[in-house]
């Protein structure tokens, strides 16, 4: 089926920014949210989003006109334009009650084959499902896109044994040809994979930081271009996304991951994080986070400790020259706190990918291609073992008595990847190598 015209349901900074980049790939799109309080404009929040998607920075319409193709309105008047709709994509609070609800009313309105897509983060597909139609069930999947929607290239699929492997293909093809998206499958699990790895990778790091007693700036430096992270590090990379999601996306975590999984084990809270949260420091959407700007915008951060606010410091850290010159096992064999809190958060992280690769997603493929797509990073977590040497990791972890998940010890004197007669090849579940298939 071709997806001519879609419908976008909330219109939030995640769905005005998803109908946006629909509009950049030529589609007309109903967005529609609820109808506020005492409005004179029933219609008020879908036009205020149109309005602010013209003013916001990075631009998330190609051109300025691709707005036209962008029509306001609400889900008490206008549901019945869902019947002209082939792709709807629900992008409301991540709450089950108000996203089954809404379902519900979906179901009645939209035209038979049309697909319904939810872009939630971490509410499992048969969770949403559960009350629903057969034949909503047939043509539901979940479309969970990144932040910004135009600008990051992540769409993790989540998709059920009730669709047809034709509505499989269609969404496929449309995510990738016309919205410009690296499409992974994922497994039906909590956090998909981007947030499953990425949440606890950023967890480990403040965690460590505390526990190395590390400036913002320190670990920053090492959890950035060192492992080949973006710059903006870790706590650079909590105000990106703002201090006030990490919570929410903690919280249905730990709601739906057992109590033995290694990221409630290392879940915990601040007061410096939790106050700063309260007085409205949410990083750089609100009055500034761990970084911030002074009186003259000069740049300030925050004491992990205290919670103070100071000059930043530009950190000067001999695990970074030397990761320069060195590569990655450099980084984590200098002996000094840089080198120690590198070695902390990559052992638990890479360790944590080895552990759930099958649980979250059918192979090393798609855990690499998630993170490097989903965060920016240069090389997947099985691309770092690789880069660090599995020979080398294992022989570490067992020096330190840490349990060594079985997948990793079927790479033992071997590799992730290989080239095989100019083929690049990984290594699958059963510790045989597969070759890497590429879209075309």
């Amino acid at each position: 089926m071709a997806i001519q015209r879609a419908a976008v349901i909330g219109a939030g900074v995640m769905g005005a920014g998803i109908a946006a980049q629909l509009a950049n790939a030529g589609l007309e799109v109903e967005l529609l949210d609820i109808v506020p309080k005492d409005a004179t404009d029933r219609d008020a929040i879908a036009k205020g989003a149109i309005e602010k998607l013209l003013k916001t920075n990075p631009a998330p319409l190609m051109h300025k006109k691709n707005a036209r193709r962008l029509h306001p309105g609400n889900t008490e008047d206008h549901l019945e334009r869902l019947k002209d709709c082939d792709l709807i994509i629900e992008a409301v609070l991540e709450d089950p009650t108000i996203k089954s609800a809404l379902f519900k009313k979906i179901d009645q309105y939209r035209k038979a084959g049309s697909i319904v897509a939810s872009n939630t983060s971490t509410i499992p597909l048969h969770d949403l499902t559960r009350d629903q139609s057969e034949a909503f069930k047939k043509d539901f999947v979940i479309t969970h896109f990144f932040n910004p929607p135009r600008y990051m290239p992540l769409l993790e699929l989540v998709v059920s044994e009730f669709n047809s492997p034709q509505t499989v293909a269609d969404i496929t093809r449309f995510m990738d040809e016309k919205m410009g998206k690296g499409v992974i499958r994922c497994n039906d699990t909590p956090g998909f994979i981007g947030n499953r790895i990425g949440t606890f990778w950023i967890q480990c790091a403040i965690n460590e930081a505390y526990n190395l007693k590390l400036t913002v700036e320190e670990a920053d430096a090492i959890m950035g271009r060192p492992i080949g992270a973006p710059k903006t590090g870790v706590f650079g990379l909590v105000d990106l996304v703002g201090l006030d999601l990490m919570p929410h996306i903690s919280k249905s975590l730990m709601s739906k991951l057992p109590p033995s999984d290694g990221y409630c084990k290392n879940n915990k809270t601040y007061p410096v994080i939790d106050k700063m949260i309260a007085d409205g420091y949410t990083g750089r959407k609100g009055k500034g986070g761990f970084y911030r700007l002074g009186p003259q915008k000069e740049k300030r951060a925050v004491d992990l400790e205290t919670g103070a606010e100071r000059p930043a410091r530009k950190a000067k850290m001999q695990a970074v020259a030397n990761a320069k010159k060195g590569g990655l096992r450099a980084l984590v064999d200098t002996k000094d706190n840089g080198g120690d809190y590198a070695w902390a958060v990559l052992k638990q992280t890479l360790c944590y990918a080895a552990l759930h690769v099958h649980t979250v997603t059918s192979d090393v493929t798609g855990v690499d291609q998630a993170m490097k797509l989903g965060y920016n990073w240069k090389y997947g977590p099985f691309e770092l073992i690789d880069k660090m040497g599995v020979d080398y990791f294992i022989g570490r972890l067992k020096t330190e008595g840490a349990d060594i998940p079985a997948f990793l010890q079927k790479a033992a004197g071997r590799s992730f990847y290989r080239t095989e007669k100019g083929k690049l090849q990984f290594l699958n579940k059963d510790g045989a190598y597969e070759d890497v298939n590429r879209p075309e």
